[in-house]
C-alpha cells in the first residue's frame, strides 16, 4: 500500500476554497437558525409581553412571533435542513476532491462532530442559558425571514404536499398542545406541590366549560317557574317570592310563547306605587334567547355584554328547552353555589353496600366520572336519558334496565319524568 495511499493530498483550486468558504456560511446560518428555533420556542408570551414593555432592538416583533409561532417555523426549519444538506454535500464533494476514500470518511465524521458542536448543542445550549437575550438578537433576522413571500410559497407547497401524504393537522397548523397534555402537566405540578388540586380541578373545569353546551346546564322546561302574562303584578311577584326566584319568564299562549321576562325588583316597585293589580306584561323585560347547541363560553362573553342575567334557551323547532341564568354557567366553572333559597336534594346520595342514588338530571360526564367507567353517549345528555334510551318507554317506578356492568332503576317517577336513578353494581 506506502504512505500515499494513507493520504493523498492536492492542490487546493480557488475554486475549493470558494466552496469551503460557503461550507462555512452555511455552517454559520445554521447555529443561528438553531438558536432562533430554541428561543423562540422556549420564549413564553408572558415573557414575550415583558421584553415589550422594556421597549429595545425587536422587542415588539417577539410577541409576534412567539404569539403566532407557526408563522416562521416551518420556514426556519426548511431553511436550517437545506443549509444542513448543502452543507454536508458541499465537505463531501471537497473531500472527494482532495482525500483518498479513507480521507473522505475521516472528513465526513470531522464534520458531523463540527455540526453537532458548533451548529446545534452550542447555540442551543446558548439560547437556553440566554433566552431573552438570543430572542431579541434572532428576531429581526426571523421576522424578516418569515415575511420572505418566495420561502412562504414553497412552504405551502411542502406542507400541502405533506397533508396528502398524511392528512390530518400536521404542520400547517405548526405545534400545538393538547388538552390531554396540559392536565398531564398540571397533575406533575400538583405532585410536586406547584399546584393545589383545587387549582387543577380549575384548569379541568375550564377546558370543560369550552365545550360545553347550553342543552347540559339550563333549567330543563318542566323545573321552569313561568307564568302567564295576564296574570297581575301580585300574583307573579307572590310566586316569584315563594319560589326564591329574582327573575321570571312570562308567557302568552303558551310556555313556547315567552314574551319577556318580569324582574322582581320591578314588581316590588310597581307594588309599592299601588299598581299591583296591574298586568304583568307591562313590566317585563324583553327576553335573550339562544339555541340549545350554543357553547356556554360564547355565552357568558355575550351575556356579559348584554348586562343579561338570564337567557331562554330555544329548541330547532323553535319551543321552549329551558333557561340558562349567569348562576349556571359560573358554577360549571366554580362548582355548585348553594344560597338561603336553595333546598335541592343531594346530586348524589351513597347507599349502603355501594350502590348510588343521583338525580335523574345529572350529566352523563359526572355519572361516567362517579363510577368510573365511561357509560355510552348519545342523543341524550342525563342518566334519565340514557334509562328512556335503553327501556324505550317511560318507566315506572322501580322498572330497571341493565348497562354493561351496571343495573339502573328508576326511582320517584313522577308522570312521565324520572327523578332519582338508582345505579348497583352487578356481581360478576
Amino acid at each position: 500500500m506506502g504512505m500515499n495511499s494513507a493520504v493523498v493530498a492536492a492542490t487546493l483550486t480557488s475554486t475549493d476554497l470558494w466552496l469551503m468558504g460557503f461550507a462555512l456560511v452555511l455552517l454559520v446560518v445554521t447555529a443561528f437558525l438553531a438558536m432562533a428555533e430554541t428561543a423562540l420556542n422556549r420564549m413564553t408570551e408572558s415573557k414575550a409581553n415583558a421584553i415589550a414593555t422594556t421597549g429595545g432592538w425587536g422587542s415588539k416583533r417577539v410577541v409576534a412571533l412567539v404569539s403566532h409561532p407557526e408563522e416562521y417555523l416551518n420556514g426556519v426549519m426548511l431553511v436550517m435542513i437545506a443549509c444542513q444538506l448543502v452543507q454536508a454535500t458541499l465537505v463531501g464533494i471537497l473531500a472527494y476532491r482532495v482525500f483518498d476514500t479513507w480521507g473522505v470518511v475521516a472528513v465526513v465524521v470531522i464534520d458531523v462532530v463540527l455540526v453537532f458542536v458548533f451548529a446545534e448543542a452550542l447555540p442551543k445550549t446558548w439560547a437556553i442559558d440566554h433566552t431573552e437575550r438570543a430572542a431579541r438578537i434572532v428576531t429581526p433576522v426571523i421576522w424578516v425571514l418569515a415575511r420572505f413571500w418566495p420561502l412562504r410559497i414553497v412552504v405551502r407547497v411542502f406542507i400541502g404536499l405533506t397533508n396528502v401524504i398524511a392528512p390530518g393537522k400536521g404542520l400547517k397548523d405548526g405545534p400545538f398542545v393538547s388538552e390531554e397534555e396540559i392536565l398531564a402537566l398540571a397533575d406533575q405540578a400538583v405532585s410536586a406541590d406547584i399546584l393545589e388540586e383545587e387549582e387543577r380541578e380549575l384548569i379541568e373545569q375550564v377546558f370543560e366549560f369550552g365545550d360545553t353546551i347550553c342543552r347540559e346546564v339550563m333549567v330543563p322546561r318542566p323545573d321552569m317557574l313561568a307564568m302567564a302574562d295576564s296574570l297581575t303584578v301580585a300574583e307573579v311577584l307572590d310566586a316569584a317570592l315563594a319560589d326564591g326566584r329574582s327573575r321570571v319568564p312570562v308567557f302568552g299562549e303558551g310556555i313556547d310563547d315567552i314574551t319577556g321576562v318580569a324582574y322582581v325588583k320591578d314588581l316590588i316597585r310597581a307594588s309599592r306605587t299601588g299598581r299591583e293589580s296591574s298586568r304583568v306584561a307591562r313590566y317585563a323585560r324583553r327576553t335573550y334567547f339562544v339555541p340549545e347547541t350554543k357553547r356556554i363560553s360564547e355565552l357568558l362573553s355575550e351575556m356579559r355584554v348584554r348586562k343579561a342575567h338570564m337567557a331562554v334557551v330555544i329548541d330547532e323547532y323553535g319551543g321552549t328547552a329551558g333557561l340558562v341564568t349567569l348562576e349556571d354557567l359560573i358554577e360549571e366553572l366554580i362548582g355548585e353555589i348553594v344560597d338561603e333559597f336553595d333546598h335541592e336534594e343531594a346530586m348524589v346520595e351513597r347507599l349502603p353496600g355501594g350502590d348510588l342514588r343521583v338525580q335523574a338530571r345529572m350529566s352523563m360526564d359526572e355519572v361516567s366520572e362517579l363510577v368510573g367507567v365511561d357509560l355510552p353517549e348519545g342523543d341524550w345528555d342525563t342518566i334519565g336519558g340514557l334509562m328512556f334510551h335503553l327501556l324505550g318507554h317511560v318507566p315506572f317506578e322501580g322498572e330497571s334496565t341493565t348497562q354493561g356492568e351496571f343495573r339502573l332503576r328508576a326511582e320517584q317517577v313522577k308522570g312521565r319524568r324520572i327523578g332519582m336513578v338508582r345505579i348497583e353494581k352487578l356481581t360478576q
